[in-house]
């Protein structure tokens, strides 16, 4: 059984916390006017359309419709249950929760085979760990890792352990303890051989890696070999709890330095967020031996103001920067790219010249993007060459084409006119040609796109109904006064909303005043069950309307109610006059003629 919350304590907890800072720690927030503004953490977007009201204490997003109050914002976004929200909501504001949440598998609904990947992972984790640091067998990788210049605060900060050179330790490990074999398979963990159908360990005499999501489970693992041996790095396979393209590594370490200081820095790989974090670089995370994604940007942008792209200085590494760094720009992130002297990797850099100048002259000295294209296109080319040069400056003028600064388009305009003593005035000419054929071009191909843009935005508009709108209003005053709530209960004579969602919300509005609750949106949507209804009250609670509603208001809203409702009668109406004329019964098809004039005249 779940332990229920007392409803006094939930109370306790809502006015304890304040939304905006709640969702503050996953979406950058604006302030413009009342409310606070972001991207949307539930769907793509580029635009802000993700509101929070820290008046109401709730969210919307007028993009995919989301909305709620903090518990439900935490029960969506991290697939919490309302307990374990509570537990969450009660850390962040010092309020004392006794209560036992029950296991996270019965929390979060998480199948069987799931969560016995996710338990088997957390254990190995733990025994990896105890193996490096506590015994003999362990010893020689300690010192390894010690000689390589990793601390033991590093090796604890980021669960190192290490795996026996045994074929078959972890299969048995698991076995005895019942976790079934085929599961295990399946979570990367033991390999099946061919021949005779057995198993053996994926990972043996190994420094272990954990990797962990974004709430710091264990969902895989990345093992080391101790030496010159192949692999270098081997890696769990992706699997239904682990997807590179989706997870970024010590993302839920370095979150809250991302936050407070509105910047990351993304590396390639784990090896390079350790060593920068062992020179005081904390908040780095680094892709998981795949290229940047659509994913990884997203939840970058989320959380960051400012990315630094601070990847290896080989050809591969510059390349795959100057890709990663593109797509954060086009995203709308502000992007710096850090280099280093040829050959090295972050890591090799850290122990060549130490943290204190990596921090300052890597990291702190970072690149525009624009100052890193530069740099880029002048790779592989002889400029004293008139070919190599006029191509360099073509590309260069293409890139700076694309600047929205105007003063930044003119700082580069003057350099380059500088470096090659150019004419300022041709440069400009030559870079506003480039400028609009290239507009030419993605006109040409976004007009598609854009045409959808324009239906969805005209859909969008619409108006609605004149009793949709009406209904909306009413329940927006309701939400305000319990008093009001009783007395369009009243004026509607037993009738009830067009809309169906409409009327269950004032039936669970109704109930909520009845049981004595004063007027408050956030605590009315811990007391609906319903999670659309949720996003639609907090929708309605977004609609602007008069502080005070005026009798004259309030009769017209009613008025909108009702006439849709005698409107549908006198279709209905129609309907059975025109079966009474076609069965000849004119008497009756005369008297349902006189009932349809009466209904139009009501209205």
């Amino acid at each position: 059984m779940v332990e229920r919350i007392a409803e006094e304590k939930v109370n306790e907890i809502r006015q304890a916390v304040d939304i905006v800072d709640i969702i503050s720690d996953y979406v950058q927030l604006k302030k413009q006017g009342r409310n606070y503004f972001g991207l949307c953490p539930f769907h793509g977007e580029n635009t802000p359309s993700f509101s929070v009201s820290p008046d109401k204490q709730i969210y919307h997003c007028f993009g995919c419709g989301a909305g709620g109050n903090a518990f439900s914002f935490l029960m969506d976004l991290e697939g919490y249950t309302f307990q374990e929200a509570a537990v969450k909501l009660a850390e962040k504001g010092n309020i004392k929760l006794d209560i036992i949440v029950q296991s996270e598998a019965a929390q979060n609904n998480v199948p069987p085979d799931i969560q016995q990947m996710l338990e088997a992972h957390e254990l190995l984790r733990k025994f990896y760990h105890h193996l490096l640091l506590n015994t003999k067998d362990g010893q020689h990788a300690l010192d390894y890792l010690l000689g390589r210049g990793f601390t033991i605060e590093a090796i604890e900060k980021f669960q190192i352990g290490y795996s026996l050179p045994s074929w078959d330790f972890v299969y048995k490990f698991l076995g005895k303890r019942k976790f079934p074999i085929e599961v295990m398979e399946k979570a990367g963990l033991i390999i099946k051989r061919e021949k005779d159908g057995g198993y053996f360990d994926r990972f043996r005499n190994r420094i272990m890696f954990p990797i962990f999501d974004r709430s710091g489970k264990t969902i895989a693992f990345s093992g080391r070999s101790l030496g010159d041996d192949e692999p270098k790095y081997l890696n769990s396979p992706e699997t239904p709890i682990f997807n590179k393209s989706k997870i970024l590594y010590n993302f839920h370490l370095a979150r809250p330095q991302i936050k407070k200081l509105q910047q990351a820095v993304l590396f390639e790989g784990f090896a390079d967020v350790i060593s920068a974090d062992l020179a005081g670089v904390e908040n780095g995370i680094g892709t998981m031996g795949t290229s940047l994604t659509e994913d990884h940007v997203s939840s970058l942008k989320r959380n960051a103001q400012s990315i630094t792209v601070c990847y290896d200085s080989d050809n591969a590494g510059i390349e795959a920067a100057f890709r990663a760094a593109n797509m954060l720009s086009n995203a709308g992130c502000q992007v710096r790219v850090a280099l280093m002297p040829d050959g090295l990797d972050p890591d090799d850099y850290v122990k060549k010249f130490g943290p204190e100048k990596f921090r300052q002259e890597v990291i702190d000295g970072s690149h525009t993007l624009m100052a890193f294209k530069l740099r880029y296109y002048r790779r592989g080319k002889k400029l004293q060459d008139e070919g190599d040069r006029l191509l360099y400056i073509e590309e260069v003028l293409t890139e700076i084409s694309k600047l929205d600064n105007a003063v930044e388009k003119d700082y580069y305009l003057r350099h380059l006119a500088n470096e090659f003593s150019l004419s300022l005035e041709a440069l400009k000419e030559q870079e506003k040609q480039i400028n609009f054929s290239e507009r030419r071009k993605t006109k040409g191909q976004s007009s598609e796109t854009v045409k959808k843009q324009l239906i969805l935005q005209k859909q969008a508009k619409q108006l609605k109904p004149a009793y949709y709108t009406a209904e909306r209003k009413l329940i927006a005053h309701m939400l305000a006064d319990s008093d009001l709530a009783f007395k369009v209960q009243n004026l509607l004579l037993g009738n009830t909303f067009n809309v169906d969602e409409h009327q269950a919300i004032i039936t669970y509005l109704l109930g909520f005043y009845e049981e004595g609750h004063p007027s408050d949106t956030s605590a009315f949507i811990n007391f609906i069950a319903d999670e659309k209804l949720k996003r639609i009250v907090a929708d309605i609670q977004m609609m602007e309307i008069n502080d005070e509603l005026s009798e004259q208001e309030l009769t017209d809203y009613i008025k909108q109610v009702f006439n849709y409702q005698k409107m549908l009668k006198i279709k209905e109406k129609l309907l059975e006059q025109k079966e009474a004329e076609r069965k000849s019964d004119y008497a009756k098809a005369a008297l349902i003629a006189m009932e349809i004039i009466q209904l139009r005249k009501s209205l």
